[in-house]
């Protein structure tokens, strides 16, 4: 079976760089008027931990993510939240924002970009 292309994204960037991405992200999320309402402030370090987690197993690094929380189901946890097209353009926005510190080759961002835009409309479960 051939490799999954998104395993190369951990072998290039590594926990440093996915940390880096997943920080610069949560730090964007308070301010913002649609998405920081979706997070409680007691609750932005362990969302954090969990997307980091979430994308070093998704792109091919440690299986903590897995290990610790069973199987992704990514729309099922995300069911109670509101997640419209303004919320996925605005997810797609600070994440897009959160890659620009991070050196990674045009090819790599490319990849994560599409994975980022690709995930963002599965998890709309809310018509604007």
């Amino acid at each position: 079976m051939p490799e999954d292309p998104l395993h190369r994204l951990y072998e290039n960037i590594g926990d440093d760089g996915i940390t880096q991405i997943v920080a610069a992200f949560y730090k964007q999320v308070p301010g913002d008027d649609i998405l920081g309402p979706m997070y409680p402030s007691d609750e932005m370090e362990a969302a954090e931990e969990r997307l980091r987690d979430f994308l070093i197993y998704r792109f091919g690094g440690s299986q903590k993510y897995v290990q610790q929380r069973g199987h992704p189901r990514l729309r099922m946890r995300h069911m109670p939240f509101a997640i419209d097209v303004n919320a996925r353009h605005r997810w797609i926005e600070l994440m897009t924002k959160a890659l620009e510190p991070v050196e990674m080759s045009v090819k790599d961002r490319a990849l994560m970009l599409a994975f980022f835009e690709h995930l963002a409309t599965f998890m709309i479960n809310r018509e604007s």
